[in-house]
């Protein structure tokens, strides 16, 4: 009997001691850097993956050792049910219960997309594109999609004007639409909370606002002088006179470089303002928030005029006769 007793007391002791020791070994593990000799990898699970076809792909990537030991963990936390698809960038010094975690939440790889202010909704397109975040045919095409347009509140043509310039934080999972809802939310974001009000009293659409403030873009270097162009835009207008904007001529011209040349000015489109009368039928290129908030707000000037300095500032005329002496004074002679 009490050799019986002994027996079994050893046993006990043994499983007690076994039970420890696998439990700190599983502690120990599963707060252990999981590989830091792999540095940090990018991997890509797919939709629809199992939890086993998650862990062989961790293991094949040299991310994951002791598969089984990292499968009875996630069971035991029971996180093997919750892990979600998409591009992950892992760190070989990430812990087994944070990569679960990482997993579990779904804290995927962000790409930062910069699109400059007044960039056209194809150099827009190039900028997704160029980090393979985009597929630059169906981007463009559904900027011009009628019906998923209206599913955006953009009653117009395109989406020109209303991909709002910014850096965006992308990840794979964003397909081509949702990127430009993302802009298209933030351009709504960006505008001024009287932006009705405003373009009400200035006797303009949304859109006829978001033109003007386009043609601003392309034309201000400087801040500062963006309300003073929009006032010669604004006075322009109110007088029946025509816009004359040399970026409306090459608007739609693709891969145009150098100046702009008399032949250019007398190109028929419908946005050439050296031939039409009043604003283009949209706008020209994606305007940031200074350019939207001149055009809402053009000083209290009387300036029709205004020509470039060549030191990215503009000289502005209250009528023709000093317009062409600033014209000779900074663009002709200057030539010469």
């Amino acid at each position: 009997m009490k050799t019986g007793k002994i027996i079994i007391i050893i046993f006990a002791v043994i499983l007690v001691v076994g039970i420890a020791l696998a439990s700190f070994g599983f502690h120990r593990y599963a707060n252990s850097p999981l590989n830091p000799a792999a540095g940090t990898t990018v991997i890509n699970i797919p939709r629809g993956a199992s939890f086993v076809d998650i862990a062989e792909l961790l293991e094949r990537k040299g991310i994951l050792r002791h598969r089984r030991v990292f499968s009875l963990i996630a069971r035991a936390l029971e996180f093997h049910r919750d892990l979600k698809a998409g591009e992950y960038e892992i760190s070989g010094s990430a812990t087994p219960l944070d990569l679960l975690e990482q997993l579990r939440k779904g804290v995927v790889k962000e790409y930062l997309v910069t699109v400059p202010e007044g960039f056209s909704m194809k150099q827009t397109a190039d900028c997704f594109a160029a980090q393979g975040l985009a597929d630059r045919e169906i981007f463009l095409s559904l900027v011009e999609d009628r019906d998923f347009l209206s599913s955006l509140g953009i009653e117009a043509e395109s989406a020109e004007g209303y991909l709002f310039p910014d850096t965006y934080r992308v990840t794979r999972s964003n397909d081509e639409a949702a990127i430009i809802r993302l802009m298209v939310r933030c351009f709504r974001q960006a505008l001024p909370p009287d932006v009705s009000a405003k373009s009400e009293r200035l006797k303009y659409s949304l859109h006829g606002i978001i033109t003007i403030a386009s043609l601003i873009e392309k034309e201000a270097t400087l801040d500062e002088e963006k309300p003073l162009i929009s006032a010669v835009f604004h006075n322009r207008l109110k007088r029946g006179m025509r816009l004359q904007s040399d970026p409306t001529v090459v608007y739609q011209v693709d891969d145009f470089k150098g100046k702009i040349r008399k032949q250019d000015l007398l190109r028929e489109t419908p946005y050439n303002t050296y031939l039409i009368s009043g604003l283009p039928p949209g706008p020209i290129c994606n305007p940031g928030a200074a350019s939207i908030k001149a055009a809402l707000n053009p000083a209290s000037v009387d300036y029709l005029y205004f020509v470039a300095k060549n030191d990215g500032t503009h000289h502005f005329s209250s009528n023709l006769s000093d317009h062409n002496k600033a014209v000779i004074k900074y663009q002709i002679k200057r030539k010469k």
